[in-house]
């Protein structure tokens, strides 16, 4: 089905193309001359009409993978497969990668991800399987004939996510596509159609087929997402949220009658939105270690909730307990050490700053609070001011306002003696010298103490550092 979409639409949709459009017509007619059907599809093509540039350019064509690879060679300077069994091939030219795939009618044998190739034999076969309506849209080349046989322009518009079959179906092939609907609601503002949720809902544990890796990733997207908290919802509502970061339905805990708690699952997507609010200037935005940390940073309250005498609710070391947590979560999904890192620390130390009290907090301890931060000092600033979700406005204007003296402190502190550096003011040679002991556990110990030192007292001068090292030493078994 080819379909004139309205004028100004179109006319939207090649502006954004305009920087392409000799690749576009160039491709399309080299296709074309060896007797073969070539469109722009996907991605590239719901964007222009969003208005939106794509990183990508996808295309699909009638011809098979050998005569592909002819035609991407002759135009760019290298070309390689990028699955072959899949009838993908790419090539570059300069700093231009395109892809190009042979029309697909994929199959899936509902055990795993992979799928079943048959390649297709029309664009709209081709169209047919793939997730959405709004990606399932095409443009042929050179001519740039609008294709859409399933009406993805005007679900786009309704901004209504919808599958060019029976969602059941589409789901059934490729469960992940139930991950990429909720990551649609995040990034471009979509709502599932009604049989797209209920799908997503009955067919929820056929996520537990799609690899660790492929999971994360998509939750990635999501949480980088212009609006993450409606992903987040649709993740939970659905029940997908269980098979991907089940700590977060989980902060769903039941309401006692006299409301002694918050709800923390309401509250975690609140801080979620305001530490969103708060990125730009030193932390440009979107930032995965801070909206990570600041979903996750209760996901230890259900496990120390206790009820206390009198009607009172308590979640002692929520903080220790949801760093572990979280740690054992994104090992679980995959990610990286160093990220894994430093959204488990900023769980750690997110509640550090209502020891501060009324601002009575010594330099010792100001010093501390900048060195366990350490390069997550902004972050920390920002989920701590996030954390604040309370109506009584007296009591965020006082919380506000101790939280902004004690960053006045850090900045003075800062200033005047580099916390972001600070070392012991002897190093490990000197302190091996001053007690004439070699490299091992018990120079560790010293460099520990003299750093304590530097941070409880401040900087007091290399002699003066040299005598409490020996007052140190002399208190240690080792100096006999």
């Amino acid at each position: 089905m080819t379909t004139a979409p309205p004028t100004a639409a179109m006319r939207t949709a090649v502006a954004h193309l305009a920087p392409v459009m000799p690749l576009l017509s160039d491709l399309g007619e080299r296709f074309a001359a060896a007797g073969h059907e070539l469109a722009l599809v996907g991605g590239p093509v719901r964007d222009a009409f969003l208005g939106r540039t794509s990183p990508d350019l996808d295309f699909t064509t009638s011809a098979r993978p050998d005569q592909i690879e002819p035609i991407l060679a002759d135009w760019g300077t290298a070309t390689w497969d990028m699955g072959r069994e899949f009838g993908t091939i790419g090539a570059s030219r300069g700093a231009t990668v395109v892809e190009v795939t042979t029309y697909r009618a994929d199959a899936y044998d509902g055990l795993t991800r992979k799928p079943v190739v048959a390649f297709g034999d029309s664009l709209e076969e081709d169209l047919l399987r793939r997730d959405f309506t709004m990606n399932a849209m095409a443009l042929r080349l050179p001519d740039l004939t609008f294709v859409d046989p399933y009406a993805g322009l005007s679900a786009l518009t309704d901004r209504v996510l919808r599958t060019p079959g029976p969602p059941e179906v589409s789901f059934g092939d490729d469960p992940l596509r139930m991950m990429r609907a909720a990551r649609f609601v995040a990034q471009l503002g979509v709502a599932p159609a009604p049989e797209v949720l209920e799908a997503m809902t009955a067919m929820a544990a056929s996520l537990e087929i799609v690899s660790a890796e492929r999971l994360r990733d998509e939750l990635v997207k999501l949480v980088l997402g212009a609006q993450p908290r409606a992903g987040l919802e649709v993740l939970v509502r659905t029940g997908l949220a269980a098979y991907v970061i089940p700590e977060v339905p989980a902060l769903k805990l039941e309401v006692d009658e006299h409301h002694r708690h918050k709800d923390v699952y309401e509250h975690s997507l609140t801080v979620l939105d305001q530490a969103i609010a708060l990125e730009g200037e030193d932390l440009p935005g979107p930032d995965l270690v801070l909206r990570l940390a600041a979903l996750l940073h209760d996901i230890g309250k259900p496990a120390t909730r206790r009820f206390e005498p009198g009607g009172g609710v308590s979640f002692h070391h929520h903080e220790v307990v949801g760093a572990k947590l979280v740690a054992k979560r994104m090992r679980a999904l995959r990610f990286d050490k160093e990220t894994t890192k430093a959204v488990s620390r900023l769980v750690e130390l997110h509640l550090r700053f209502h020891g501060y009290g009324e601002g009575q907090w010594s330099d010792s301890a100001v010093r501390r609070y900048v060195t366990d931060a350490g390069d997550l000092l902004s972050r920390l600033h920002r989920l701590t001011r996030a954390d604040c979700t309370t109506r009584n406005v007296r009591k965020a204007r006082r919380l506000a306002a101790t939280y902004d003296d004690l960053e006045l402190r850090i900045g003075r502190l800062l200033a005047a003696e580099e916390l972001g550096k600070v070392r012991p003011e002897l190093d490990g040679n000197e302190i091996a010298e001053v007690l004439g002991i070699s490299p091992g556990p018990v120079l560790g110990r010293a460099y520990k103490h003299l750093l304590a030192v530097r941070l409880d007292e401040g900087p007091i001068g290399p002699e003066a550092a040299r005598e409490r090292l020996l007052a140190w030493w002399a208190q240690q078994p080792e100096s006999s």
